[in-house]
């Protein structure tokens, strides 16, 4: 994997770069919509491809190691095959679906024990049965196995938890490093700074990670409670310190504004479920602000969905979707789940083409506060 920086904003710290895999190149800054079980819900690849313009997917270990199994995703050839998907995808290690099970988990040095949500079987993950499974998966990018504590943690336990993190991420670059890509191409690791909302905690794990050299490096722990300027705050540490000529990933963040504000501060990757879980249930991210296609005040608006939008969103009134929803129809999920798919990459898009031109702080003033609004 490579990571090249064509622009950076002379006014903060945003860059416009391009990542290419071997699946194909990223423009950075980019938006990764989720795939959790190896389908983004509701939309079908085609509408990735052609109304979302989605370059790259996320696919997650646990959910996808649990259902179908690493024995038919070897047999299929891997992910990319078996899913159909010929762009980049990126795996996260499911360290954060594993710690959220809380009740049937047990957490050690060696591993995580424990208990599948589907149906109740005992499971053990360590880093080096997270980097095999990974490994069959296929995926361009894979994520190292971490523990991701919870936001309200204490110093002594998040102090802990990075301890251990750090540890696994050491396993977790041997065992990545013994092996190679079933399928004959390249992958990639990154390692996941850690460390809550300490400072000196998220200073440590970034220097820890940014001495470990890899192909590019996440941040996580974040957007889990914590008020939004402690979050910025945060990516603002970590960002000094990890390096700057590699992709900074920013996982399950988050809202337009997030997103608008992290690229300022340096990030170059996100990704979150928000677009398709709000998208489902009727509301619709837009520049002018978000839409409730439930309200009563849409039933007779036979104007675009979003004018400026891809082509379902010019094809379609807000009336009909609002009726779609009011009959429960499940075509209102799709078409909503792929306007706020296409916003999210239009937005990332637009940012990138500022950062290009050299507007990007004027532009981000611009719109941010209106994102923010309810229409």
């Amino acid at each position: 994997m490579t990571f090249d920086i064509s622009h950076n904003d002379p006014y903060s710290d945003a860059r416009a770069g391009i990542i290419q895999t071997a699946h194909g190149q990223i423009e950075t800054p980019i938006f990764m919509p989720v795939g959790t079980c190896g389908s983004v819900k509701g939309v079908h690849f085609s509408e990735l491809r052609d109304e979302v313009k989605a370059q790259i997917i996320l696919g997650n270990t646990y959910h996808l190691y649990l259902r179908p199994g690493t024995e038919i995703l070897r047999m299929a050839g891997g992910l990319h095959q078996f899913n159909t998907w010929d762009r980049p995808i990126l795996t996260d290690s499911g360290g954060f679906q594993v710690f959220s099970l809380t009740g049937i988990r047990k957490l050690r040095e060696e591993g995580c024990e424990f208990r599948s949500h589907i149906d109740g079987s005992k499971h053990f993950f360590t880093p080096e049965s997270v980097m095999d499974t990974e490994r069959v998966i296929g995926a361009d990018i894979m994520m190292a196995f971490d523990e991701c504590p919870p936001g309200q943690s204490d110093y002594s336990y998040a102090r802990k938890s990075l301890t251990l993190t750090h540890h696994w991420l050491d396993r977790c670059i041997a065992r990545f490093n013994a092996t190679e890509c079933p399928y004959g191409y390249e992958q990639s690791l990154f390692p996941i700074v850690q460390g809550c909302t300490y400072k000196d905690l998220r200073q440590e794990s970034a220097k820890y990670i940014a001495d470990k050299n890899a192909d590019g490096n996440a941040i996580g722990g974040l957007a889990v409670g914590e008020p939004t300027e402690v979050m910025y705050e945060m990516i603002e540490v970590v960002n000094a310190i990890l390096p700057k000529d590699k992709p900074r990933y920013l996982m399950g963040v988050g809202t337009p504004q997030n997103i608008l504000e992290a690229i300022e501060r340096g990030v170059d990757m996100f990704d979150c479920v928000m677009p398709t879980r709000n998208g489902r249930n009727a509301m619709l991210f837009t520049y002018e602000g978000t839409m409730n296609l439930r309200n009563k005040k849409w039933a007779t608006d036979f104007s675009p969905i979003d004018p400026s939008g891809c082509s379902l969103d010019r094809l379609h009134t807000k009336a009909y979707l609002h009726h779609l929803f009011k009959a429960q129809e499940l075509l209102a999920m799709q078409i909503a789940s792929i306007h706020n798919l296409a916003f999210y990459l239009r937005l990332v898009g637009d940012a990138r083409q500022h950062i290009i031109e050299g507007d990007f702080v004027r532009w981000k003033a611009s719109v941010i506060e209106q994102l923010g609004k309810r229409v």
